[in-house]
């Protein structure tokens, strides 16, 4: 993970907040109840319960209003679970669009240049959201290449016939032009 990522990671999240505005108004209200105004302790538990009911609701009114406001997730992280799992479920529904328009177009339903515009929408869509899924990589790539950005790359294992990128030192066969990993054009060997 890079230096950028571990420090967003460090900083105070919003469910943190509620929950711990949470906790602390539960147990100044239990103080209070009990050692102050010496009131019964199940009015005390019902009290912190409902603080706690309430700092649960503002975290729900808060999820509920960041995607009005137009703020979303960073996108960097790595992709996991339902959010991958909803980002190849659009991807096929609109690569199936695609495929549904390009059937309607042959069969002279759409004119040339409704065809064009929809079809450059959905394929500028598509594409965004298979640059989304392959930025997702899995965690033991991320920490790889933490590392090759950390300590530099490994002493040369490569076998002779393999051809490592200098921009990116990731190994490409051994007649490849361009690298895998960045697309840049390779050095003559």
């Amino acid at each position: 993970m890079s230096s950028e990522i571990s420090t967003d990671r460090q900083s105070l999240q919003p469910w943190q907040f509620f929950v711990l505005a949470g906790l602390v108004s539960a147990t100044a209200l239990v103080y209070l109840q009990v050692f102050v105004w010496n009131t019964d302790r199940a009015a005390a538990i019902l009290l912190s319960l409902t603080a706690l009911a309430a700092a649960l609701a503002g975290l729900a009114m808060y999820r509920t209003l960041i995607p009005l406001l137009g703020r979303t997730d960073s996108g960097g992280e790595v992709l996991e679970g339902r959010t991958r799992a909803a980002l190849e479920r659009e991807k096929l529904l609109v690569l199936r669009s695609i495929k549904e328009l390009e059937f309607d177009q042959a069969m002279g339903k759409l004119s040339e240049k409704d065809f064009a515009e929809m079809d450059a929408r959905l394929r500028v869509r598509a594409a965004g959201l298979l640059r989304q899924l392959d930025r997702g990589t899995s965690y033991r790539e991320e920490i790889e290449r933490e590392l090759l950005r950390r300590i530099g790359p490994p002493p040369s294992q490569a076998a002779p016939g393999v051809r490592t990128c200098a921009g990116c030192q990731v190994t490409n066969d051994a007649d490849a032009k361009f690298c895998k990993g960045c697309g840049a054009k390779l050095e003559a060997a």
